[in-house]
């Protein structure tokens, strides 16, 4: 089992969160460092999304969970859909957040961007209550 489940329903959960993100980031930056290093980008890209795309996956069904844990059993149509709705503006702002730093600084900035705004997620699961 990647996750357990924890008797709460929560704070290990919360913690697996923290620690994909992590993963997310670590493996964001390391394709940054490659590609600045020179490596094939194509082979990097690939590879690298690759990666990124299986811890993306886990992370996303965490958060899944975790947005029905935290729901109020009298709103979890309206806490799913307000946290749908906050997911796609985070999409948007992230597209455009990266269309401008790769405009900025290329390939590798972009994917420093990103690896900063994987570091601002962690930083933010940290405040989450446990209980």
């Amino acid at each position: 089992r990647m996750i357990t489940r924890s008797a709460d329903g929560r704070s290990t959960e919360i913690k697996a969160a923290l620690n994909w993100v992590y993963g997310l980031a670590g493996v964001t930056s390391l394709i940054a460092l490659m590609i600045n290093a020179g490596i094939d980008p194509t082979w990097t890209l690939v590879g690298g999304l690759a990666v990124f795309g299986f811890l993306f996956a886990v992370n996303s069904s965490l958060h899944s969970y975790l947005i029905l844990a935290f729901a109020d059993r009298n709103d979890v149509a309206l806490d799913v859909g307000f946290y749908y709705m906050a997911n796609a503006a985070g999409r948007l702002g992230g597209t455009l957040l990266s269309g401008w730093a790769y405009q900025i600084a290329g390939m590798a900035g972009c994917l420093g961007a990103a690896t900063v705004m994987l570091i601002l997620a962690g930083v933010i699961t940290m405040i989450i209550p446990r209980a």
